[in-house]
């Protein structure tokens, strides 16, 4: 049996996701297609070296443009229309999960108050 150095890692925790405080966070102005879109989050976890995070993310309706990092989400709620320049148009909403690709350009159409869970790799 091998035993791991967990000293540096933080400790196990569980959050309720659709009750998690989320902060405003900035959204360029030149992602905006259409409406007035608010982006808030709260990152859960970061690796030491900056490559992974995993936290909430929500956003209100209207439309956006993104460049996308490797993510997994899963919506918990909200809906969303996610075409993907090139390839599919993804419909999500409460249990979907999402697999997107980095560097994939995407415009997300939110149609309800959208919040996620996710891990970003970069």
């Amino acid at each position: 049996m091998s035993t791991s150095d967990h000293s540096a890692a933080p400790a196990s925790f569980a959050v309720s996701v659709p009750d998690a405080e989320l902060e405003v966070e900035d959204l360029d102005p030149d992602q905006i297609v259409s409406g007035e879109p608010v982006v808030t989050g709260r990152v859960l976890w970061e690796s030491a070296d900056g490559k992974q995070l995993r936290g909430i993310w929500q956003i209100t309706p209207g439309v956006v443009t993104d460049v996308e990092a490797n993510e997994l989400f899963v919506v918990v709620s909200g809906r969303a229309t996610i075409e993907v320049e090139g390839g599919e148009t993804l419909e999500v909403g409460p249990g979907s999960a999402c697999v997107l690709r980095e560097g994939d350009k995407t415009t997300w159409t939110v149609h309800e108050t959208l919040r996620k869970a996710y891990h970003i790799s970069y």
